[in-house]
Parts: C-alpha cells; structure tokens; sequence
C-alpha cells in the first residue's frame, strides 16, 4: 500500500508541475516564500520520481506544491479518493448540503408514511 501512495503522490505532483506553466525553479520559489522555508528544484524533482520513493514530500511541502502550482483541487482530489470523497470548490457547498437535505427530508417523509400505516392499521 505504502509503494502505491508514493507512486501516486509522485504521479500527482509530477502532473501539476508540469500543467503548472511555471518552471520548477519558479515553483520551488513561490513554494518556499509560501511555506516559510527552503525548497529547491532539486527537492521537486525528486518528489516527482516515481523511482524516488525515498523522497516523499511531507504534507506541508505537498500543500506547498499544490499552492505554488495552483493545481490544489487536482492534488487533494487524488487523496480524497482514497476515501470515496471529492473536492469541490466552496462556492458549490450550499448546493450540496441543499441536496443532501432534500435526500433526509425524502427519507424522513418515507419513514413517516410507513409509520402512519402502522398506526393506523393497529387500530
């Protein structure tokens, strides 16, 4: 399991570095202002090695690639599927809690008709 995380952590930072548009000397800039501490090219390339595997960026330095490439939600996506979940921008949480009140009303108004059959055929 350990070898397939660092495969994909390395598949996913590769793939934002290079859609990024910035070079990885830039990246390595923008990371390191970002994060309050070093990081070179050097260190990026090697976090985009799969034959790396040795050099797996911390999750600090991993929210610091997917910052300095702009390319979060594709980043934090490839771990949230790890756990069935999805990363969405903020702006469409309200309509997902919508729709997900909508399903417990659904449900509690099913709940409620199946109740009212009990009740009523106890009498």
């Amino acid at each position: 399991r350990a070898a397939d995380l660092k495969a994909l952590i390395a598949k996913v930072t590769s793939a934002a570095l290079k859609d990024s548009g910035r070079s990885r000397l830039d990246i390595a800039v923008i990371m390191s202002d970002w994060l309050g501490e070093g990081c070179t090219e050097a260190m990026l390339n090697a976090y985009a090695s799969e034959a790396r595997g040795d050099k797996v960026p911390s999750i600090v330095r991993f929210l610091g690639i997917a910052h300095a490439t702009g390319d979060a939600q594709r980043m934090l996506q490839a771990l949230a599927e790890l756990f069935d979940l999805a990363v969405i921008p903020a702006r469409y949480v309200p309509a997902i809690e919508d729709a997900m009140l909508s399903d417990q009303v659904e449900e509690l108004q099913q709940r409620q008709r199946v109740k009212r059959r009990e009740w009523k055929g106890a009498r």
